[in-house]
């Protein structure tokens, strides 16, 4: 699924709302996602999962391809975690 097809699905689902409506909905709520994350908070949707952002200290890793002895630098990794009701819809 695109973020075109979910602007369709919000189109479809919320009845008064124009296409232009539902894609500022849609633009909306992935902004909002976005800077709550880049602030290192969680974002918790009931019924759904969470996102959460971890931080990887750097460390030593090797290149697959020649063996090569290489060092992964830190950052940021984005983790999602089904809630348990997701779970269970999606194993019915």
């Amino acid at each position: 699924m695109t973020k075109a097809d979910l602007v369709e699905a919000v189109y479809h689902r919320l009845d008064g709302f124009s296409k232009k409506e539902s894609a500022d909905i849609v633009e909306s709520i992935f902004e909002t996602m976005k800077e709550t994350l880049s602030r290192g908070d969680k974002i918790k949707i009931s019924g759904f999962g969470n996102f959460e952002v971890k931080h990887k200290n750097k460390r030593p890793g090797r290149n697959p391809q020649t063996g090569e002895q290489i060092i992964i630098t830190e950052r940021r990794v984005l983790k999602f975690k089904p809630s348990q009701v997701l779970k269970n819809a999606l194993n019915v």
